[in-house]
């Protein structure tokens, strides 16, 4: 019978190497699931190197986390689903292991078995995402400590999950709202620049032995076309060059702030952000309120996620004033970047004992506000491109026939 090379893990957290006979590799994994030990690879006999003598000292685990990609939002929820599932039936320490068991020869695998390692040496859930920082962010930990302490983790996960959920469906509802029209704009850009390039060239050789000077349609045409076959190379770099100048400019804090306030103040695409911003706040507060988690605490660690400059400066001047006693209501008021309803609700939540009901039902309005307006600009946004796209092919169009008229013109009379 074949032999398996194995590293694996035993009821106290160590790590285990070695061989086992077996049939097939399901056969050999049974084996030593049969002796409690959690397997984390197992290969065709040799093909699991062993330690060199100057890493003797790291674990494998410990060794390869460099080299691990990090969750991905999709899976993270997913987990975040499962294991708020698990656990309410379940040890903890079972659960993640089940959790890990689905994720076969992928990295996520990977990353959840560190976790189920770092519980398994006696750990706390939020110690043991430390390990894998990257893919569970401060927020998310800071959360699940929450959980833990206040013995109602299965709880706050089911929250945390929702919330993920929610932050998803909002993100892919922002892609969906920009897919189309940049798809479209592209193609646009697209046609006329080959009729540019290709069709008005080729019309233009039939014109040159005609000797009759052109319509001024025409010769402008004619005149765009061989600027741009001659110079799009100066183009192209003069492009380059602006946007070389853009990234480096935007590396200045004054200038990058400048220009996100700007942002801010556009009429369509800054309402657009300071909506997204105050319904993900709103929804974030709401849920780590709901969880007895600190509301400064949730103000610094979401004021690192926000990258609107202006708006993290605000968020930030939010949770100062909050650290010397004021309330989240008037230090949204000074801020002056947020929707008054917003304001309003935050005011009579903390009246009422009750900010975290009042935060949830801000968000739900903020993001419905979304959707609506969203769809109001598409509609106003595809329409547009189409009739500018038309516009512009039907002059293209016009600057090929009003010669080949004026000719038919000439010939007739």
């Amino acid at each position: 019978m074949p032999s398996f090379d194995y590293l694996a893990l035993d009821t106290a957290g160590h790590e285990r190497r070695g061989s086992v006979i077996g049939a097939s590799i399901d056969d050999a994994r049974a084996r030593l699931d049969a002796r409690r030990f959690y397997v984390v690879r197992i290969e065709p006999g040799g093909a699991i190197a062993q330690p060199s003598p100057a890493n003797d000292s790291a674990p494998l685990l410990s060794r390869n986390i460099s080299l691990r990609r990090t969750l991905t939002t999709k899976q993270l929820t997913l987990f975040t689903r499962q294991l708020a599932t698990l656990i309410e039936v379940s040890p903890l320490e079972e659960a993640l292991r089940t959790i890990a068991r689905q994720h076969d020869r992928d990295p996520a695998r990977r990353i959840l078995v560190s976790v189920h390692a770092g519980v398994v040496e006696g750990r706390r859930l939020s110690r043991a995402m430390e390990r894998e920082a990257a893919s569970f962010p401060p927020l998310y930990r800071a959360m699940v400590a929450a959980g833990e302490s206040s013995g109602s983790l299965p709880t706050i996960l089911t929250r945390l999950a929702d919330l993920l959920e929610r932050q998803a469906e909002i993100r892919g509802k922002v892609l969906t709202a920009l897919a189309y029209p940049v798809v479209l704009a592209v193609v646009a850009v697209v046609v006329v620049a080959a009729l540019m390039a290709f069709v008005v060239p080729r019309v233009v050789e039939q014109f040159d032995s005609v000797g009759q000077q052109l319509p001024l349609l025409t010769r402008a045409v004619i005149g765009l076309s061989e600027f741009f076959a001659g110079w799009w190379w100066a183009l192209a770099l003069a492009a380059a060059l602006a946007a070389l100048a853009w990234w480096r400019a935007m590396h200045s804090p004054r200038f990058a702030l400048a220009v996100d306030a700007r942002i801010l103040r556009l009429p369509l695409i800054g309402r657009l952000v300071r909506d997204l911003h105050a319904a993900r706040m709103a929804r974030t507060l709401s849920t780590m309120v709901a969880s007895r988690l600190p509301l400064l605490e949730g103000l610094t660690l979401t004021t690192g996620t926000i990258r609107n400059r202006a708006l993290r400066a605000a968020s930030e001047d939010i949770a100062e004033s909050i650290r010397t006693g004021g309330s989240l209501s008037a230090a949204l008021r000074r801020a002056d970047v947020f929707p008054p309803l917003l304001l309003y609700l935050a005011a009579a939540g903390e009246s009422a004992g009750r900010l975290d009901a009042m935060l949830a039902r801000a968000a739900e309005y903020l993001e419905r506000e979304f959707d609506s307006f969203t769809s109001a600009a598409l509609s106003l946004l595809e329409p547009g491109i189409i009739v500018v796209m038309g516009v512009v092919v039907t002059l293209i169009v016009l600057a090929i026939l009003l010669p080949i008229l004026q000719l038919n013109t000439l010939a007739g009379a």
